[in-house]
């Protein structure tokens, strides 16, 4: 059998598609007879618009319209004309939610731009495919890849109606897969959850000619023509082990995108997979988040094995990017994969997401083993937010682990989201109050209040205070379809607001504009003095605080280095007092006041942190760096 392997837009241009080698790889080992090929559309559509715009649209702007506008929806808008055979499908639809959104004049030129030339890439697309004569084509698809995958997969079968057309991927989770199936009859067959144990099954039925009747999940034709009904089999509760996922095979890609004109516009990068599921959600799902769909239950890979892979793939393709995929790193790393990546002398570029609460212990063996980019999933620095986020983390935690990521070169990505049920403007007051001081630490991305995710717990049970919920209005001019249908097959749904708004909501926006406007000038920094260095010089050059140099000695010196690792009042008094130091509880209270007053520790109410850290940050200029046009900054989701 002929297996062709697609990733469409608006995957990123620099990373190999894991889905796709991860089957390639698979099938190789189980159906060795089968001839397998892989079809790049993102990378495809990067060249196709640098081409056809003659240079104009570049792969930076691919990044934008991919990374930016998931939100929005304008990456399958640009396919959404092709897809219904009307150039004109969804342009007054976008233009209205556009006034309505306020969104970037520039943006929207972008994408109309981008449009115009779709047609003639799917054609290109059919061409390539079918020019290998595949007998399956297998489409993967992740947020914005519905319409561009259904936008070729149409076309294929307008072309060839005997082949075998399969979806998969998170966009097939659960009832969306179902309504993807049954409302697109030029899609045979679509996988719902992991593809490793279905996927291959399917083939053999298609093999022996035979109804695909017993593949958990899986969705399928039953009769022929205006007879055939869309039946979607019970899915399964079994996961994939951890010994039953492949390696990936990247050799394609890299041979690919090596050759590709791209290549002078991005830094290509591997990924790799450790896990899959969320150990802290099996037990306490954060009420937002709608990640791992079906699935979970937390497994992991041995760490000896991850490391033989990446290892393996960096040796293979000598590139020293590696981007895990993980919802959460598996604690146990921390034992054998870290400190075997440490102890290699690699320089290797990790990207990782993580829990916000490590140790400074854990925070400098990723540092050592070579995390340069982590998403620790901070979120808030309110306590009370935080507990109804079901977070498990304090905001005080938070601080310590931003100053910490500072202490050893890391760069991490998050968002502040706000708009939970029960949230007051008290929950936000105090952060406020003390967010100028934070502006050395690393800010979020932006303040952005929550949206509705299926399969979250604000998703599944509405009496978490989101009772209404209707299909995200920008899918309006991304489907033709009716609104019960969209309920089932889409990701993001709009509800009724909840939780701050008014004065304290634009409070926030502002502070956290403020934080990201003065960061990169801004350091303050601690460092030891005197003859037995015990003493504490505190240099503080940050935006919008006078500059200054504190001298700390004796308790208080002690006292800023005992709150690195966050203390409570009386803890703190304890401490000092157990050090031999002759302080009363009354001169404790009076000194936390009025560091707190001089930006020098955050208070979450109960617990104080020092703010201070131990070495000057590195900050990097992107402009002056040279970054090309396709790496984009940092992006942060929810997670």
């Amino acid at each position: 059998m002929r297996v062709q392997l697609v990733t469409m837009p608006w995957h990123p241009i620099d990373l190999p598609s894991l889905q796709v080698g991860l089957l390639h790889q698979l099938l190789r080992q189980v159906r060795p007879g089968d001839e397998v090929r892989e079809f790049h559309g993102s990378l495809r559509w990067a060249e196709f618009l640098l081409e056809r715009s003659g240079g104009r649209l570049r792969p930076g702007d691919y990044e934008a319209v991919g990374s930016d506008s998931i939100f929005h929806g304008l990456g399958d808008w640009v396919f959404s004309g092709v897809l219904y055979e009307d150039e004109n499908w969804g342009v007054t639809k976008l233009h209205a939610y556009a006034r309505g959104r306020q969104l970037c004049a520039d943006t929207l030129d972008t994408v109309s731009e981008m449009r115009l030339h779709a047609a003639e890439y799917i054609d290109r697309c059919a061409d390539e495919v079918l020019a290998h004569d595949p007998d399956v084509v297998g489409f993967t698809s992740t947020f914005m890849q519905n319409v561009p995958s259904l936008a070729l997969a149409r076309e294929l079968k307008r072309r060839r109606p005997q082949l075998k057309v399969v979806f998969g991927g998170s966009n097939c989770e659960g009832p969306m897969g179902h309504a993807l199936h049954r409302n697109h009859p030029y899609v045979d067959h679509v996988v719902r959850g992991e593809g490793e144990y279905a996927f291959p099954a399917l083939l053999a039925h298609l093999d022996a000619g035979t109804p695909p009747d017993d593949v958990p999940g899986l969705c399928w034709w039953d009769g022929s023509g205006e007879t055939q009904v869309s039946r979607a089999n019970t899915e399964t509760r079994r996961t994939v082990a951890p010994a039953d996922i492949p390696s990936p095979d990247y050799d394609q890609w890299h041979a690919e995108i090596e050759a590709s004109p791209v290549i002078e516009y991005v830094y290509p990068k591997l990924v790799v997979e450790g896990a899959r599921g969320c150990w802290w959600g099996e037990k306490h799902h954060c009420t937002f988040c709608g990640l791992n769909g079906t699935a979970m239950a937390f497994r992991a890979k041995p760490g000896e094995r991850l490391w033989s892979e990446i290892e393996r793939l960096v040796r293979r393709h000598r590139i020293l990017d590696v981007v895990t995929v993980d919802n959460i790193i598996d604690m146990a790393y921390f034992k054998d994969f870290l400190p075997r990546a440490a102890e290699s002398g690699w320089d290797l570029r990790m990207h990782y997401e993580v829990k916000s609460n490590l140790s400074r212990d854990q925070i400098a063996l990723l540092g050592a083993a070579g995390a340069v980019l982590l998403q620790p999933g901070i979120e808030s620095l309110s306590d009370r937010v935080l507990d109804l986020m079901d977070k498990g983390v304090t905001g005080a935690r938070n601080i310590r682990t931003l100053r910490e990521f500072d202490n050893h070169a890391i760069t991490c990505t998050w968002n502040y989201l706000y708009g939970f049920p029960g949230e007051t403007a008290q929950d936000y007051a105090r952060v406020l109050d003390q967010m100028p001081a934070l502006v050395h630490l690393q800010p979020p991305g932006g303040a952005h209040r929550i949206q509705l995710e299926r399969f979250s717990p604000h998703f599944t049970n509405p009496g978490l205070g989101f009772g209404k919920r209707r299909p995200a209005e920008m899918y309006g001019h991304v489907y033709e379809l009716p609104e019960e249908e969209l309920a089932d097959l889409v990701y993001l749904f709009d509800t009724e607001d909840a939780g701050i708004g008014g004065d304290i909501e634009d409070r926030l926006m502002r502070a956290v504009a403020q934080w990201r406007a003065g960061h990169a000038a801004s350091t303050l920094v601690m460092q030891a003095t005197g003859e037995d260095a015990e003493a504490l010089l505190v240099h503080d050059q940050r935006h919008g605080w006078p500059p200054r140099t504190y001298w700390f000695n004796g308790w208080q010196a002690a006292a800023l280095r005992h709150l690195e690792d966050g203390r409570t009042e009386p803890a703190l008094h304890r401490r000092l007092t157990a050090d031999q130091h002759a302080v009363s509880a009354e001169e404790v209270t009076q000194w936390l006041a009025e560091a707190v007053a001089l930006g020098l520790l955050f208070s979450d109410g109960r617990t104080y942190v020092s703010l201070p850290t131990r070495t000057v940050p590195i900050r990097i200029d992107r402009e002056a760096d040279g970054a090309p046009d396709g790496e984009p900054a940092p992006q942060a989701v929810a997670g």
